[in-house]
């Protein structure tokens, strides 16, 4: 299960269109996204992710990428109340309720309406969630290598990525998504500029069979 909309890497026309459809169904399903999630237990497991080590850093200079309606943002605000975030997001309508989202926690984020591929910021930043983003990218590879150019060195990566599960295949039919093994994902990161720090396995609920945590550190 998605927080986020579609960041998908492609480069042909019949592949702009397909990210064009897939950005119209997050915006037809925004409305009744956020108590989904929420219903589904992902916040909470986002919480828990994010609070699995007290020393390890959320930043000051944030960045949720693929933010959705802002479960992972806000479960990070709600850890950290200070500092800055920027959403980004291609969807309109997701990134109107995750700014909403953290409105209603006190908090004033950085709206930024596009892809990853698209998106050059003025600064990096020195801590990065990503959840269920590498699913809808052509080359995960790739993509986890543009998060690395967004981030200081040192910054800390948040990445939640779906695993094999039949759960998974049910959510298959309706949004094509990929999912990884652990083990391909570490490989990923490696190769992209990132060290792994830990792994975090959800411990309840459709996040522990459908998903799976990592923390690694900018190179």
């Amino acid at each position: 299960m998605r927080n986020c909309a579609s960041l998908l890497i492609m480069s042909s026309a019949s592949s702009k269109a397909e990210l064009d459809r897939l950005d119209q169904k997050y915006d037809q399903a925004a409305p009744g996204w956020a108590d989904k999630m929420r219903l589904l237990g992902y916040f909470d497991a986002y919480l828990g992710f994010l609070s699995s080590d007290p020393l390890a850093d959320l930043g000051r200079n944030a960045l949720d990428i693929g933010c959705g309606t802002g479960a992972f943002a806000e479960a990070r605000t709600v850890i950290r109340p200070e500092g800055d975030i920027a959403l980004l997001e291609p969807s309109a309508r997701m990134l109107h309720l995750a700014h909403s989202a953290l409105q209603r926690r006190g908090f004033d984020a950085t709206l930024i309406q596009s892809r990853l591929d698209d998106f050059q910021p003025e600064a990096r930043f020195d801590c990065l969630l990503a959840a269920h983003v590498l699913e809808h990218c052509a080359d995960p590879t790739e993509a986890l290598r543009q998060m690395r150019d967004l981030a200081e060195p040192g910054a800390m990566l948040w990445l939640v990525v779906s695993k094999p599960h039949w759960c998974n295949a049910i959510i298959w039919f309706q949004w094509r998504h990929r999912t990884y093994r652990p083990e391909t994902v570490v490989k990923m990161l490696s190769r992209s500029g990132w060290d792994l720090q830990a792994e975090h396995s959800f411990p309840t609920g459709p996040p522990s069979r459908t998903s799976r945590g990592y923390r690694a550190t900018a190179i």
